[in-house]
C-alpha cells in the first residue's frame, strides 16, 4: 500500500510456562528455546542478540521433564541468556528451573509462591523392582540437591535438613532471593 509504514514485526524471545512439566509441554519449550537461541546465534553483530525470556507458574511435574528442560537450559546459556521470571507459583520440579536461569536475570514476582520438597515417586511390583526403583528416586533426589546447591547460595546440609522436614517447605520472594533461587523481585 502506498504511503504505508514500514513496520517491522517484533523480534522477541519470549516463551512461557503455565502448565505442569511433563513432556509434551517440555518439549514444546525445549523447541522454542532452541529456535531462539538459533535465531540469536545467527545474528551476526552479537550487541543485537537478545536474551530468552521465560515466565514460569507450575505446580512442577516430573523429575526427568524437569532435568531434560534445565539440561537444555544450561546448554542454551553457552551462547544465550535465559531470563527467568517466577510468577504466581513456583513449585517442586520448577524450582530448579528458576534457580537454573542465568545468574543475574532470575526473577520473581512479589506475590510468587516458592515451593520445594523431596523427590516423590509411587511404585508397584515385585520387591526386586521396588528396590531398584528407590534406588533411582534417591539418586534423582541426589541430583536435585546437587544442582540446587550449585545454582543457589545453598548448601548441601542447609537444602537436605529442609528436604528431610518431610513436608512441602514454602518460601516467599523475599526468601527465594535470600536463599538464591532468584535474584530479584519484580
Amino acid at each position: 500500500v502506498e504511503g504505508a509504514l514500514d513496520v517491522k514485526e517484533p523480534d522477541m524471545r519470549i516463551v512461557g510456562l503455565f502448565a505442569e512439566i511433563v513432556d509434551e509441554k517440555i518439549a514444546e519449550i525445549v523447541h522454542a528455546m532452541m529456535f531462539m537461541n538459533e535465531t540469536n546465534k545467527m545474528e551476526t553483530d552479537e550487541s543485537k542478540r537478545k536474551d530468552i525470556e521465560f515466565y514460569l507458574s507450575t505446580y512442577g511435574g516430573t523429575a526427568d521433564d524437569m532435568f531434560a528442560l534445565y539440561d537444555t537450559m544450561k546448554l542454551i546459556q553457552k551462547t544465550t541468556d535465559i531470563s527467568v521470571i517466577g510468577l504466581g507459583k513456583v513449585m517442586s520440579a520448577g524450582v530448579l528451573i528458576l534457580a537454573g536461569g542465568t545468574h543475574g536475570k532470575r526473577k520473581v514476582g512479589r506475590n510468587c509462591r516458592i515451593m520445594l520438597h523431596s523427590v516423590v515417586g509411587g511404585n508397584q511390583g515385585s520387591l526386586h523392582n521396588l528396590i531398584n526403583e528407590m534406588e533411582a528416586i534417591q539418586d534423582l533426589q541426589k541430583m536435585y540437591i546437587n544442582r540446587l546447591v550449585e545454582e543457589t547460595k545453598m548448601t548441601k546440609n542447609q537444602l537436605k535438613k529442609m528436604l528431610e522436614q518431610k513436608v512441602n517447605i514454602y518460601l516467599s520472594a523475599e526468601q527465594a532471593v535470600e536463599y538464591g533461587i532468584a535474584d530479584e523481585i519484580i
